[in-house]
């Protein structure tokens, strides 16, 4: 099964969940790492109208859910493991609601190619359309990036 027709899936099985509304799918995905196979369900937790902490016990009891969904329908034909896990602190932005959602927080872009001498890029995210960012650097510049030149876009860690 191609790995969007598996999302598309495992996004429908959350809703249907006992507790929908409570998490969010984030991204799914599917490799082969030497000779294992493993489905990778990152998961966002709902609450208050807002983001809460995805702990240990919600991720066991997704993964739970979702193993018995997967037993029950059978998408993947091959043997695998499933990992159900948040997001995580640096978190990669993927889609436009990724974007929208966290506008204003540190981000970091590294870059196929260079753009002013560099392929790393930190900045406060301003802005996300039409598949540009714009982000604020530390230096009050503005800087704009098209996502298609981006190998990955991440939420900054800062302690």
């Amino acid at each position: 099964m191609a790995a969007k027709n598996l999302s598309e899936l495992i996004e429908q099985w959350l809703l249907e969940f006992e507790e929908a509304g409570s998490y969010e799918l984030s991204r799914v995905t599917y490799t082969k790492e030497g000779k294992e196979r493993y489905l990778r369900v990152f998961v966002d937790k709902l609450e208050g109208g807002g983001y809460g902490r995805m702990g240990t016990e919600d991720c066991v009891k997704l993964s739970r859910y979702l193993s018995a969904r997967l037993d029950e329908e059978d998408p993947i034909k091959d043997a695998y493991f499933l990992e159900v896990s948040s997001p995580g602190l640096d978190r990669p932005l993927i889609s436009e609601k990724d974007f929208q959602r966290f506008k204003g927080e540190l981000i970091e872009i590294s870059l196929y190619k260079a753009m002013d001498g560099r392929k790393f890029h930190t900045g406060r995210l301003i802005a996300y359309t039409e598949g540009n960012i714009t982000i604020a650097g530390d230096d009050g510049k503005e800087r704009v990036f098209n996502y298609k030149d981006a190998a990955k876009v991440n939420l900054a860690v800062t302690f």
